[in-house]
């Protein structure tokens, strides 16, 4: 199977499927302060993943995006509509 590259429009919409994604995950997302290399922080035995609260947009869907595929999710956790989203997001290439 062949890797397609898709554009996504980083939208708030596009934002809070994301965040919907995370709510049924064992992750817990939130935005703080700090100065994280990367944007983000992710605390993985204690299932936190935590993002700069100052970033743009669309560099706060890149980190939620950049995290979903560095972390392990139980799909039979997630809604069809996530599994779909989240899918999409792990097994494409994305650029916004």
């Amino acid at each position: 199977m062949s890797k397609s590259k898709s554009t996504l429009k980083p939208t708030k919409h596009l934002q809070n499927k994301l965040e919907d994604l995370f709510t049924e995950t064992d992750y817990h997302l939130r935005y703080e302060k700090g100065s994280f290399k990367s944007g983000y922080c992710l605390i993985k035995n204690a299932k936190v993943a935590i993002i700069n609260k100052y970033y743009s947009q669309e560099g706060k869907i890149q980190s939620m995006m950049d995290i979903l595929k560095e972390i392990n999710i139980d799909l039979s956790n997630l809604s069809e509509k996530n599994v779909e989203l989240y899918q999409q997001v792990v097994e494409n290439d994305f650029s916004i």
